[in-house]
């Protein structure tokens, strides 16, 4: 019955509803069709956009959670022999600096998001395969 749609309708030999090109090949392609070659696929793009956002989050977010609270528990952050209190943006300051200088501290805080990730995925896909009873 297909065949003999696309025989009535005489499609071509091509798949059925194909048409042939829309427009003639030009001899360079234009800068989307370049830029698509290039292009990554959604997968590849989740993936970064979800560990992007964990490093984001451990490198911006989880330090000024850590100055909120500790500021609102144990009063106000303090720098070195400095008895005035500062702002988050000196923290900051501390927190890169010590990232800098490689402290594992500051580094668990700043991977904490993605390894929690990684663990996670670990454990669900550990999960799977254990036999089912």
């Amino acid at each position: 019955m297909i065949f003999r749609i696309a025989w009535h309708y005489d499609l071509g030999k091509g798949p059925i509803g194909y048409t042939g090109p829309m427009t003639e090949p030009s001899a360079r392609p234009g800068p989307l069709a370049r830029a698509q070659v290039f292009g990554i696929d959604t997968r590849t793009r989740r993936e970064v956009a979800l560990f992007g956002g964990a490093l984001a989050l451990g490198l911006l977010v989880i330090p000024l959670l850590i100055w909120i609270v500790g500021h609102r528990t144990l009063g106000p952050y303090t720098h070195g022999d400095n008895p005035q209190g500062l702002g988050p943006l000196t923290l900051y300051g501390d927190y890169f600096a010590g990232l800098a200088h490689g402290w594992l501290g500051y580094w668990v805080v700043a991977l904490g998001p993605a390894v929690l990730i990684l663990l996670t995925r670990l454990w669900v896909a550990l999960m799977r395969r254990m036999p089912r009873d």
